[in-house]
């Protein structure tokens, strides 16, 4: 069996912690014994332990795709989307490059998730029935039991109550009439799973794209309809079946159901008086934050900015976040994180924190300099391939056009401040 997850995205509604780079699903926000962990983490441990034979592959966005390798190692493969489209332009690259890429049987079965959801192991479980059903149907949907009339989900509606039934219909979000009468004829809220052979995405990708190839539909990406499976696919499909799962399910898809399956008020430095109802901080900031007399509310202080929001409000933040054009302040790397903590009229600087046993690319600029001042640890510098070691107190000047990078033998932290008259993240180029 091989499992898809579908990492994509572009981090509005958890802004501002969330950006282009560091999605949701990035966000380090559930407590464990060791500190906090991401929802991709939290469902690849899931992964692990019930399927520990599936395959994985993830789908994602060039700007995630480095930050991605470094949490899921080398034994995932990572396909990645040229740009962003749709996720029916993102399956039918996905599975193009487990055929041809990773040469897999066009006879396999393939079970397509989010990366994010919030479920216990139950639903994971779930995905081995789907993919034993593949050879009777063929689309195999999952159905989650609804645990209330919503407004936010389309709804599969089944033949029976039975754990497995065809399809009859499916039906778009309805209003919460609309969604009581589906929930009385046994509806179930579609939660974006299914299973297939592989050979169905393929031969869905001719029909639609005139190609099953994976180089080919590189090529023509950007070209692609940016439209989801759902509308592609799955709605025309006459042979369908859908697994019923009832266990635990939330899409923690903004701040106030986030805030729902969080184990803690507050992450970071935080302070509540006894007057606070049911209100969350999470501050990602080196700076405390006092919170007096807050009811329903959530707070997210981060590089980017800060949301002083009304928990119901804040699922409606993506129109107000779409505005913003700031630059990205904070983002995860492969190698460690930036932080971007002053903005001059020709000046940039950024805290760089480099973990151990990393470095960055070497690379370098045309139209700026950098000096580097290291701040804690020891590594190593590469200079137009002259070697020099440093560590805390040292400082390097870099002028434009030379070829460098930073090697790290222990954590590093490094102030970097870039000078120049046009400084850009164009502006990069990378030598092997």
């Amino acid at each position: 069996m091989q499992i898809i997850l579908l990492s994509g995205g572009s981090g509005k509604r958890l802004w501002p912690l969330s950006n282009e780079i560091r999605s949701k699903q990035f966000i380090k926000i559930f407590e464990t014994n060791t500190g906090h962990e991401s929802m991709l983490q939290r469902v690849l441990k899931q992964i692990y332990k019930v399927l520990p034979q599936a395959e994985l592959t993830v789908s994602t966005s060039e700007t995630q795709k480095k930050i991605l390798r470094k949490y899921v190692g080398c034994d995932v493969g990572i396909s990645v989307e040229p740009c962003r489209r749709n996720t029916f332009p993102a399956i039918a690259l996905t599975a193009a490059y487990l055929h041809e890429v990773k040469k897999i049987n066009e006879e396999e079965p393939i079970v397509i998730c989010p990366v994010d959801p919030y479920v216990n192991d139950d639903y994971f479980a779930t995905f081995k029935k789907m993919a034993d059903l593949v050879d009777e149907a063929n689309l195999v949907l999952m159905g989650i039991a609804p645990t209330y009339p919503s407004e936010k989900y389309g709804y599969i509606i089944p033949s029976s109550k039975e754990n497995v039934s065809t399809v009859l219909e499916f039906k778009e979000k309805p209003n919460a009439q609309k969604a009581s009468d589906y929930i009385k004829r046994g509806g179930l809220w579609n939660g974006g799973v299914f299973a297939c052979k592989l050979s169905y995405i393929l031969e869905k990708s001719r029909e639609n794209f005139k190609t099953d190839s994976y180089s080919e539909l590189l090529k023509i990406y950007s070209e692609l309809p940016n439209i989801s499976i759902d509308y592609a696919v799955v709605e025309h499909e006459q042979d369908v079946k859908v697994v019923r799962y009832s266990g635990d399910w939330k899409d923690v898809g903004t701040w106030n159901t986030l805030t729902e399956v969080m184990s803690e008020q507050s992450i970071g430095k935080v302070y509540f008086d006894k007057a606070c109802e049911n209100s969350h901080v999470i501050n990602e900031t080196d700076m405390p934050i006092i919170a007096m007399g807050l009811k329903n509310i959530v707070v997210a202080a981060g590089s980017d900015g800060i949301l002083v929001a009304d928990k119901v409000q804040s699922s409606y933040i993506k129109p107000l976040a779409e505005n913003i054009h700031e630059e990205i302040r904070y983002a995860e790397k492969s190698w460690g994180t930036y932080q971007v903590i002053d903005i001059g009229k020709e000046s940039l600087t950024i805290k760089v924190i480099l973990t151990a046993g990393n470095k960055m690319n070497y690379h370098s600029h045309n139209y700026r300099d950098e000096v580097w001042n290291f701040v804690e640890g020891s590594g190593r510098v590469n200079l137009n391939g002259e070697i020099k070691s440093v560590r805390a107190g040292d400082i390097v000047k870099i002028p434009a056009g030379v070829k460098h990078t930073v090697f790290a033998e222990t954590n590093l932290k490094i102030i970097e401040v870039q000078i120049g008259k046009d400084i850009t993240v164009e502006d990069k180029i990378l030598w092997s």
